[in-house]
């Protein structure tokens, strides 16, 4: 046995202990669904700021997309993770935290297709929404276990199916158990162990390198000096990746769920600021570690992950890592295992949440108990981490070639982002938002994203053409057209279609107008 596997072993043991423990003490929280899927919208600053934080990163992030954005764009991908904190966390929080909180309890929403159907007064529009969420959080979902093989494969050379399973089972389990407060809390414990590894990781990294000026000094030499300048090589590509990892979080449906469940006035001030914070460390650290990948070039063609002009960017992060003393690659695995248990356990909540109370529940013949409808939400959460943990395991024999983790993770958010994001914030802002405007955004964000998909697994080519050509280059590229595309076509399309507009539209924004009465400590109003 390796130094390594001799530290990482007690150190999982530990983590996952520690994971199962929450969850069980969590049960008496979920003995309902308002418990099991809002925590009784009773979860204060710190908590909710966290699971924010650790949802919106996960393996995806810092193995996946640190590795290619940091190898095409250098130190400038840093910037990648400056947006996501400030436009993704400090704006987001500032501009949906406290009025998605308002109305959701106002018109008494549990999910984004509850939302739908209450504020445009559209069963149509919470059905068609929920298996928008079905179909794109799974591949989504299973994106997320691809990170961990490469880590896992250096120190245990196990097989990727079983470090899967693993993941699923453990995961599963305190989700089951404890519902939304289990998930808040280990996202909690998980996003300190992430700033932690991340800190550390950098640290490491740099002094492996000779510390920070001689690491861009040596970057320099190796990738030209525009991989260390301020904008990096593709300026234009990567604002299109700035805005997607950034604004798409105000779509995302697990990311949103998160402000229906914030406790308070003074939670949501807080929380913007923790959030913010968690999110400069961890999207700032992991995509300024990615900036220096090419210094490992060599031993990536060594590896025989770089052969040719194509480079396999899963493994740019895990090769960086391999050399690093034990201690230090035992702290990665734990940290890549958080980032993405926390992740998968919102990812799966959200999903079954959403089938279960949108589609299930108002499909019955009879009323269905709160116990009842809490046991089904448990089986959708088995039903959801199988179905992604499966087709993980696929795309990791089948689709290896023609899906890397930044497409698949890149074609799911950019659907539920298109689709979702423009009618959600419209929503809770415009008064005239129509149906038809909705309908205008779930088709187009949709679509556009579907044939992104077939592009991506080779089933359909648009060389033929200049225009789709690049609209289709990437998927981060046809999911900022899918955002824009919704923040454009939802008012355009509203003004025309005012026909379609809630009768009741002035009772729905009335809770925006209640006053209120409460201390100085918590507003200064």
């Amino acid at each position: 046995m390796t130094t390594t596997m001799m530290i990482t072993i007690p150190m999982l043991l530990c983590f996952f202990g520690l994971m199962i423990g929450v969850g069980l003490y969590c049960r008496k929280h979920s003995t309902n669904v308002e418990g099991f899927v809002l925590g009784g919208r009773s979860v204060g600053p710190w908590l909710t700021a966290f699971a924010f934080g650790t949802s919106y990163f996960s393996a995806v992030i810092f193995v996946g997309y640190a590795g290619q954005f940091g190898w095409n764009f250098g130190l400038a991908s840093t910037w990648i993770g400056l947006g996501n904190a400030f436009i993704g966390s400090l704006l987001a929080w500032s501009i949906l935290g406290r009025r998605t909180r308002v109305m959701t309890q106002h018109l008494g929403s549990k999910t984004m297709p509850d939302f739908f159907e209450k504020r445009y007064d559209s069963k149509t529009l919470k059905v068609i929404a929920s298996f928008i969420v079905f179909i794109f959080l799974i591949p989504y979902t299973a994106s997320l276990y691809n990170g961990l093989s490469s880590l896992f494969n250096n120190v245990f050379a196990i097989d990727y199916w079983v470090i899967v399973v693993v993941m699923s089972v453990l995961t599963g389990v305190y989700v089951i158990f404890g519902g939304y407060m289990a998930t808040a809390i280990n996202d909690f414990i998980q996003g300190i162990i992430m700033l932690a590894g991340i800190v550390a990781v950098i640290t490491s990294v740099l002094m492996k390198n000779g510390g920070f000026n001689v690491a861009v000094d040596a970057l320099g030499v190796k990738a030209g000096a525009q991989h260390i300048s301020l904008l990096g090589p593709k300026p234009e590509f990567l604002l299109f990746v700035v805005l997607l990892t950034s604004l798409g979080t105000w779509g995302l449906p697990q990311m949103v769920g998160k402000f229906y469940s914030i406790k308070d006035e003074g939670s949501i001030k807080k929380g913007t600021i923790i959030s913010t914070v968690f999110a400069i460390i961890v999207a700032g650290g992991c995509y300024f570690l990615g900036g220096f990948g090419r210094l490992y070039e060599d031993k990536m063609i060594e590896s025989g992950f770089a052969a040719g002009g194509k480079v396999l960017f899963d493994k740019v992060v895990p090769t960086m890592l391999s050399d690093l003393q034990p201690v230090i690659v035992a702290l990665v695995i734990v940290l890549v295992l958080s980032a993405s248990m926390s992740t998968l356990s919102s990812l799966v909540l959200t999903s079954a949440s959403t089938i279960t109370l949108d589609v299930v529940k108002p499909a019955a013949k009879k009323e269905l108990s709160e116990k009842k409808s809490v046991f089904i939400m448990r089986l959708f959460i088995v039903f959801f981490i199988v179905i992604s943990a499966v087709i993980a395991i696929l795309k990791d024999s089948i689709w290896a070639d023609n899906m890397f983790i930044a497409q698949m993770m890149g074609v799911s958010w950019g659907a539920l982002a298109g689709a979702f994001l423009a009618p959600f914030m419209y929503g809770l802002y415009w008064k005239k938002t129509t149906k038809a405007g909705v309908v205008a955004s779930f088709i187009f964000g949709v679509g556009l994203e579907l044939v992104q998909l077939c592009i991506s697994v080779g089933w359909l080519s648009v060389a033929n053409s200049t225009v789709l050509s690049f609209v289709f280059t990437n998927s981060l590229y046809s999911g900022v057209f899918a955002m824009v595309g919704g923040l454009i076509l939802v008012p355009v399309v509203s003004l025309f279609t005012q026909k379609t507009l809630p009768e009741n539209i002035n009772e729905k924004f009335s809770c925006y107008d209640e006053k209120v009465v409460t201390n100085k400590k918590a507003s200064l109003g």
